[in-house]
This record gives structure tokens, C-alpha cells and sequence, in this order.
């Protein structure tokens, strides 16, 4: 009777926590708004930026200024295509470069933007930067930290439900119980979560990318580039939080029409 109050509950909050995206148009699981996520974001970018050297004045970091402006842009342009005007109200836009030579950029909930100088020689050119920092933008967009935090709180949830529903049993066999479902969620469950969250921000930021007046198809020379820079990790795509290489570049030759074709709608900034 206590797992079945506990599972009627759980259900529940499952209904409860499913929210429309509007950028996607999915329904997501999501017990944290931005109005809570917001704040710590921006409180953890400024402890980021005061702890690391922020690169100024420079032709990159200038580069990297007037992407970040171009890629904001056609944000509020898709939005408003969407109509979702309201949707960017809380959001703080910054885009900066930092120091740092490992190959990464990042954007938390909320438009801080952060790209490392170890990617520059990736990217190369402003496409190439573009192709970055839109698809981290659309991480932001999609709601995906939120998403991630709440994927990792149900995982614990279910964990939890297990060890209720395993408490009349040996100790050896809640513990088989435990690795397995430990295995399971993460390998059937969570990673491929985050593949599939990987996937929608190449997509929009493709979109992205091409209202922001870029080359779509200069994404796949970027991750071309990345996936010789990388030389192949050896992990088996099932393993890994991103998809591989080659299904990432496949998928992305063939979503580029659909880019250019929303583009198009939408208006590309010139």
C-alpha cells in the first residue's frame, strides 16, 4: 500500500513537471523555472569571470563580441517568429572571451556566454565561431540545464522508489538491484537524453546561424575540423553524452535545408 501511495504521488509530480518549450514546441520534463534558475546562473558566471582572465580588445575578443551580438539577435528575431516575445525578457546577454586553452564554450540559462580561446583555432573565422556559440545559445533556449537537473532529480527519485520497493529483500539482492538499475537509467535513460539534447541544439542552432546571416554549411567544415582536432575518443556513441562525430555531420547535412528554409521565413540579418 506505501509503494502504491508513493507511485500514485510520483506520477503526479511527473504531470505536474511537464512543460511546453516554446523555442521547441516539445513537452519536457522540468521542475526548475528560470525565474529560480536564473539567478544562480548569473550569480555562478560572475564567480567564473572574476576567477578567470577575461581576453579584451583584442581581434577575437572583438570577434567573439560581435557573433555573440549577431547570434542574440536572431534569438529575439526567432522568438518573435514564434511568438514568443516575452520569452527573452529575463535574459542578460554576455559574451566573453576567456583564457583558457582547453577546446570549449559554454552558455548558461539566462544568455551568459563563454567561449575559450583553446577554440579558436578551430573555428577560425566567424562561421566557424557561429556555429559554436549557436548552438550553446540553443542549449539556453531549450531549457536544457533545466531539464538536466530534472532528469538527474527523477533518476534519484526512481533510486530511491527502489530501495522502497527492494526493503523486504537481502542485502546482496538490493544491491543487484541498485547496480542495475544504476547502469540502466544512465546508459538507457540519461545518455541518450543528453545526445538527444545535443541534437536539438545543433538543429536550432542552425537555425540560429543561418538568421544571423551565416552559412549554414560552414557548421559541417567546424565539426569537421573538431572531429579531426579530436582524433576520435574511442568511447562507443551509446556511452557518450554527444552524439559522434560522423552522426552528428550527417544529421546536420540534413537539417541545413530546413535552417535556411525557417530562415528565410524568419528574415536573415544583414
Amino acid at each position: 500500500m506505501k509503494n502504491y501511495f508513493f507511485l500514485t504521488a510520483f506520477a503526479a509530480l511527473l504531470l505536474a513537471a511537464c512543460a511546453t518549450n516554446p523555442v521547441t514546441g516539445k513537452s519536457t520534463l522540468n521542475f526548475v523555472s528560470n525565474s529560480e534558475l536564473f539567478p544562480t546562473s548569473f550569480q555562478q558566471y560572475n564567480a567564473f569571470i572574476s576567477e578567470n582572465k577575461v581576453i579584451t580588445g583584442t581581434a577575437d575578443a572583438k570577434r567573439v563580441d560581435l557573433v555573440g551580438s549577431k547570434i542574440k539577435a536572431a534569438a529575439e528575431r526567432y522568438l518573435t517568429f514564434l511568438g514568443q516575445t516575452q520569452y527573452l525578457k529575463d535574459y542578460r546577454w554576455e559574451y566573453k572571451l576567456v583564457e583558457n586553452k582547453e577546446v570549449n564554450a559554454w552558455c548558461l540559462p539566462g544568455g551568459k556566454i563563454v567561449v575559450y580561446s583553446g577554440i579558436l583555432p578551430i573555428t577560425q573565422d566567424e562561421s566557424g565561431l557561429a556555429t559554436v556559440m549557436g548552438h550553446e545559445v540553443s542549449h539556453a533556449l531549450a531549457n536544457h540545464g533545466a531539464q538536466r537537473m530534472s532528469a538527474a532529480q527523477l533518476q534519484q527519485i526512481g533510486g530511491v522508489a527502489l530501495d522502497a520497493a527492494t526493503s523486504g529483500k537481502s542485502e546482496s539482492t538490493r544491491a543487484i538491484f541498485s547496480q542495475a538499475y544504476g547502469v540502466g537509467s544512465e546508459v538507457g535513460v540519461m545518455l541518450p537524453f543528453s545526445r538527444s539534447n545535443e541534437s536539438e541544439a545543433d538543429k536550432i542552432g542552425l537555425t540560429l546561424m543561418a538568421i544571423a546571416g551565416y552559412n549554414p554549411d560552414d557548421s559541417i567544415a567546424f565539426w569537421s575540423r573538431m572531429s579531426a582536432k579530436s582524433g576520435g575518443s574511442g568511447t562507443p556513441e551509446f556511452m557518450s553524452t554527444h552524439p559522434s562525430d560522423a552522426t552528428r555531420i550527417a544529421n546536420l547535412k540534413a537539417l541545413i535545408p530546413d535552417a535556411r528554409a525557417t530562415a528565410a521565413k524568419v528574415g536573415v540579418i544583414r
